[in-house]
């Protein structure tokens, strides 16, 4: 029995849904190339919207069921790839009937915004409140500074910085972010109906929460954006790696061995999305004896944790990652975060907050530059 041929086979893979989308397989562009040899082998290039698809074995045995049914088939090979970044936006487009998405402006070629992903490999570690200290820690220095609540299901951003019941303004489909000590905030705490309203998403949901916060937001002019990410290596984080390339990664971590190797994973997450780790950062590292006196550390958490991260994922990602700082435990700064008073703010002189500021000084003190970045222009005409 003769094979069938490519037009018979990619006419059954139109029979193909996508697990997800719940559109066929070939409407979607996913199926790249389907050749079929003399011996009556297929082969189809299928390609991921994302590397990580979790659907992606359900994909690979519906094409293969629906290709074994033909006629002459002996045998199927499935082949998956991943579409490019111009790919991905045609079926955005395609899925919005023909409107293309509101631009991120720190994913263009010419943005001069740093930004840095705050991440953790779990909860607990104090990874929020890293983050809205270096935040205002930047603003004393002198940085324009922007904080993106991206912890959607566990967000405490506003509270720490004190403006929970605070509500942004909207300018016609223009969303303005809330001040607080010289930082301008966002987070989906602030754009629901009740404060008390719980947070029930999905991966796609997650997805045009995180954009509505990025693109519908008017930042301004900033000189560093940071995102506080939730814990571990979900939808946030792999949408956070597509949406904004260019995005640094900051691991935060406490001294203890278990909170270490949980870390790492973290760290690995970013290289999977193509970023670089910026740093590690070792939260509750030790607290300075009440008796004695700081040069005495009394290491709770146990010790070294921060810098067996950053070894660890130097050796794995292949350049070196540094031990930013460790941040001693103060209660001052878990008070601060209840009181919506960040310790940097609050209490700038105490060995936490100098930790703080260091690190601040570190990650926002190189001047923005233009090496690397496309900057849109072309030649005149002659």
């Amino acid at each position: 029995m003769a094979p069938p041929t490519a037009d018979q086979v990619t006419t059954a893979l139109g029979g193909v849904l996508d697990p997800e989308i719940k559109k066929p397989i070939t409407d979607l562009g996913m199926v790249e190339s389907v050749v079929v040899r003399e011996d009556g082998v297929v082969a189809v290039r299928i390609l991921l919207t994302v590397a990580g698809c979790p659907m992606k074995d359900t994909l690979r045995r519906d094409t293969t069921a629906a290709v074994s049914k033909l006629d002459g088939v002996t045998g199927v090979e499935i082949d998956l790839g991943v579409m490019s970044a111009e790919q991905r936006a045609a079926l955005q487009t395609q899925l919005r009937g023909g409107v293309a998405e509101k631009e991120i402006p720190f994913s263009r070629a010419d943005s001069l915004t740093k930004v840095f992903a705050i991440a953790s490999g779990k909860g607990g570690v104090g990874k929020s409140s890293v983050t809205v200290n270096l935040a205002v820690a930047m603003a004393r220095q002198g940085l324009s500074v922007g904080v993106l609540d991206a912890d959607i299901y566990g967000h405490s951003i506003p509270a720490m910085f004190g403006v929970a019941d605070e509500r942004p303004t909207a300018v016609d489909d223009m969303i303005m972010p809330v001040p607080a000590h010289g930082v301008k905030v966002i987070s989906i705490g602030m754009l629901k109906p009740k404060r008390d309203q719980v947070v029930a998403w999905r991966g796609p949901i997650l997805d045009r929460a995180l954009v509505q916060m990025l693109a519908d937001v008017y930042w301004g002019d900033l000189d560093v954006l940071l995102l506080d990410l939730p814990p571990g290596t979900g939808d946030i984080a792999i949408s956070v790696g597509q949406r904004l390339t260019s995005a640094e990664v900051i691991v935060v971590t406490t001294p203890q061995e278990a909170a270490a190797e949980v870390a790492e994973r973290a760290g690995t997450m970013a290289q999977m999305v193509h970023q670089r780790v910026a740093g590690v950062v070792e939260n509750m590292s030790f607290l300075p004896c009440p008796h004695c006196g700081p040069e005495h550390r009394i290491e709770i958490f146990g010790s070294g944790g921060g810098a067996r991260v950053a070894e660890t994922l130097s050796a794995r990602l292949g350049y070196p990652i540094p031990l930013l700082g460790e941040i001693p435990l103060d209660e001052r700064l878990r008070s601060g975060g209840d009181l919506g008073q960040p310790l940097a703010l609050a209490n700038p002189d105490t060995p936490a907050a100098q930790v703080l500021e260091g690190i601040a000084a570190k990650l926002g003190g190189k001047p923005r530059g233009l090496l690397g970045r496309q900057l849109g222009l072309s030649p005149a005409g002659r």
